[in-house]
Parts: C-alpha cells; structure tokens; sequence
C-alpha cells in the first residue's frame, strides 16, 4: 500500500489547485491527477481575471455565498500567496428605463447576498469615476477587484506542492474501480490508489461522476471569446465595465475589464458548442465584440488589437433554459468517500478558496483531519523586475547578473525571472508554462522577439532537444529539428 494517497484531486484548475492547498493544512498524503501539461489550461485561466462582488447570482445559492466570502477574504490571500490584485470597483451600466429597473433589482440582490456599498449613480457619477466610459446611468460596485488568474492558479498550486501534495501532469483519468474500501484509478500513464476522490476536472467533471457511477449530471460547454487590447489603451479604462446582465444567454455580455497588467479584454461572447475542447475564435463574434463594446468604450480601435481566445464555461444548463444553475459540490452515501463538484463556473474563480474550505468540512465529517503543524500558507513569487525602482533593479543585477539581460522587450521580464520560472516546483517546462508565469510573450509582439531565446533557455536548463519542446498540449511540438549542425 506504498502508493496509497489519503485524497486524490481529479483536476489541477483553480478549484482543483485550492483544494489541494487547504487540505495541505492537515496530515494527509494528497495527489493531484491533471491532465493537461500545466495547471489552469483550461476554464481557470481563460477567462476575465475579475474578483466579482456577490451581485449577479441568487440569493440563498452556493454561489452568491462563496462569491461574496471569496471577495471579503482576498486582501490575506494575494498577500499569502504573493500574486498582484487590484480592488478597482466596477460599473453595471445601463442606457433605457428598463435597464434602470434591472439595475435596482441587481442592487437588491446583492445587498441581499451581502454585498457593500452598491450604490446607482447618474451619467455624471459615471463620468466622474471613469470618464472614458458611457451609459446614462450606472451601479456602481467598490468591492469588485482584478487578478491575473494564471498567476493566482499557479499559486495555489505552488503552495500545495510546496506543503506535500504531488502533482501528476499528463494524467488523464480514464477508469476509476472500487475494491475493499480503496479506489484504484487508472491515467493514461499510471495507476493510482486511495481513500478518497475529490472530482474537481471542471469541464470533465461529469465523465468522471460517470466513471463512478452518477449519471445524473452533463455539462454543457458554452465558448466565450475576447480580445486583448495593447497596454497603450489600458489608461483609459481603469476599471471593469459591464452592461446589464443578460439571464437567458447566461452570462454577463460583452464587457469591457483591465487586466492587472494594464492590458485590456473585450468579451465574452455566449455560444454553446457541442465539444468541450473547441477554443476556435470566429470572425463574425470578432466583430460583434468590437461593435458592442464600442457602445460602453468608444476608444476601441483595431490598432490596439494585439491577440484573441476563447474560454470555454463548464454549465449545467442549455441554451434553451438558459441562466445559471448552483454549483454543485455533493457527497453522497450511495458513492463512498467521494466529493464532486460539478458545473463550477463563474464566479468559480472569486469563490475557489471557500469552495476549498467547504470540502475540508465535508471530509471532516467522515474522517479525522489532524493539522500539519509544518503548514505554511505563504508563497513567494517571481520577482517582477520591471516595476522595482532604479535602486532595487540595481541591488538585483549585482546580486543576480541575469536580471541584467532582458529576454523580453515588450514586457521587460528579464533573464533571471524566465530561469526562475523554468525550475519551478511543479516542473512544468511547457513554453505556455513559462509565459504564465512571467508574462513574457504577452506583449505587442506576442513573443516574435524572445520566444526563442526562451526555448534555447528550456534546452539548456531542462537538458531537452528540439523535437521535444512543446508549446502548451501534448501534440504541440514547435520544430523537428534543426536547419544546421
């Protein structure tokens, strides 16, 4: 029984990567199978890295309770774990008498929920907290905020590894059996045994709750796709923008939302698709993006336009209801020692620390969870260089030469940090690994400049060849050799 985890996480996104770090807390062996290369590949890290309020989602629900304690509680937890964030407030806007009574309900519910400070402000207000937007009148939230949900995801991840949970990448769960007491699940790679499943595989999660048994959930994929817009607009809009909420669609329209790092993203659209891998961005959405942002954010220009994505929602309902069901999070007696959760989407990303905890207390109840006294909830991040002051940049190339050498220009993210990045802990040496974690390649170039310095630098450090440098997936080999030897 060497190979006998206490739990093991099916699912490395933010909920999954959460999860792992609060039952690190306590004295338990914890793996966690994930099957893409890196953590937040998919749902987690394509979406609009907003710390939501608590408004949008009904009251009484796992959703508005999780939303609005993620939101209170994030102040300690970006500094815990090292990660910028950004408490900007946001605008619901409106421009018809309609959206006015719409946005007096949206008030209600949130204060309902427990959301401060929502206040309805005229087009003056607007113009006196961001004058680049439009809208005849507005809510106006101080409590929403923004992250970048890479780095935050990364995070999570870091301090479980660093607190004894171990990841397993390329690890596709295809088989879960159950034999005395003990699951036995078998990867594409490998075969694992333990106590407890936690299923948090996000836009997957219903196969695994088929592979154990519970046929009662499918999740329906619904794409989103964004622009980013160049860092030379991000100083006309210093806060998110929305308009009023569209129900039916299920999501929150086409929104206007800086990004901690001074980008800017247009999107999401709303489209069920029929495959949850489908990340395709379309010309005719493309278009209906630009057209109703211009509405909110007049600025828009195609100049700005530096890159596009699709994100992909893990919902419970299809287009033909539409809305939001509640998360489903579930130990059920029928499936032993099993914890699912099942359609977390927005605000999965602002609730993923409460969802975390609320899973400790239903394993609590079952088992005894003894605290690792060894337990540190502090990460440190990568140094960002760019942003210190001539004195400290100075200090850290005396200290560190390779902080003297930029690698790359539009970000300004220098040698040094691309090393530290590749050694990380979790071992991820995929080239998306290393943009997630530095930003580089993210700028007005979209890495024309240093992507292959940064590859040259994985070879060296990881001892890789050519043909085994992978972009992001399994499959995304970038050469097959060399020109010349």
């Amino acid at each position: 029984m060497e190979n006998l985890y206490d739990v093991i996480v099916i699912g490395a996104g933010v909920i999954g990567s959460a999860i792992a770090r609060e039952l690190s807390r306590y004295k338990l062996r914890i793996g966690v199978l994930e099957k893409e290369l890196d953590v937040c590949c998919e749902t987690s890290g394509r979406n609009s890295g907003v710390l939501h309020a608590g408004f949008n989602n009904k009251p009484g629900t796992l959703m508005a309770k999780f939303c609005v304690e993620g939101n209170k509680s994030f102040e300690k937890v970006s500094k815990e774990l090292d990660i910028p964030f950004k408490r900007t407030g946001k605008l619901v806007v409106g421009f018809t008498l309609e959206d006015r009574e719409k946005l007096l309900n949206l008030k209600l519910q949130g204060e309902q929920n427990g959301v401060v400070g929502l206040e309805i402000i005229n087009k003056k207000q607007i113009k006196e907290i961001e004058p680049n937007i439009n809208g005849n009148f507005a809510m106006y939230s101080p409590s929403t905020g923004i992250l970048n949900p890479f780095t935050y995801t990364v995070a999570l991840a870091e301090n479980a590894c660093s607190n004894g949970a171990s990841f397993y990448f390329d690890n596709e769960v295809v088989d879960i059996k159950r034999k005395n007491e003990i699951y036995e699940i078998r990867t594409n790679k490998n075969r694992y045994k333990t106590k407890w499943i936690i299923n948090a595989a996000g836009l997957n999660s219903d196969k695994v709750c088929k592979m154990l048994g519970i046929n009662e959930y499918t999740i329906k994929p619904c794409r989103g796709e964004y622009f980013i817009l160049d860092k030379k607009i991000g100083s006309l809009l210093r806060l998110p923008a929305y308009p009023i909420p569209n129900e039916k669609e299920g999501g929150l329209g086409i929104h206007l939302t800086p990004s901690i790092d001074g980008n800017v993203f247009i999107g999401p659209s709303s489209e069920y698709i029929k495959s949850k891998d489908d990340y395709s961005v379309t010309k005719n959405v493309m278009d209906m993006l630009i057209e109703d942002g211009m509405r909110i954010f007049p600025h828009i220009k195609k100049e700005y336009f530096i890159r596009n994505f699709a994100g992909i929602r893990p919902k419970l309902v299809g287009k033909d209801i539409g809305g939001y069901k509640d998360f489903i999070i579930k130990k059920d007696k029928k499936y032993p020692n099993t914890i699912n959760l099942v359609g977390i989407e927005s605000p999965g990303l602002t609730s993923a620390i409460p969802i975390a905890k609320y899973v400790a207390e239903l394993l609590k109840e079952d088992i005894h969870l003894e605290a690792n006294l060894n337990f540190n909830p502090k990460r440190k991040g990568i140094i960002s260089f760019s942003d210190k002051s001539i004195e400290l940049k100075e200090k850290l190339i005396k200290e560190n030469p390779d902080y003297g050498e930029v690698i790359c220009r539009c970000e300004n993210i220098t040698k040094a940090e691309i090393v530290e990045a590749i050694n990380n802990i979790l071992g991820v040496d995929i080239v998306t690994g290393i943009k997630y974690r530095t930003r580089a390649m993210m700028g007005r170039c979209q890495g024309g400049y240093c992507e292959g310095r940064i590859v040259e630098l994985i070879k060296e450090i990881k001892n890789k060849k050519e043909e085994d440098i992978l972009y992001s997936k399994k499959g995304s080999q970038m050469f097959i050799g060399k020109v010349k030897k």
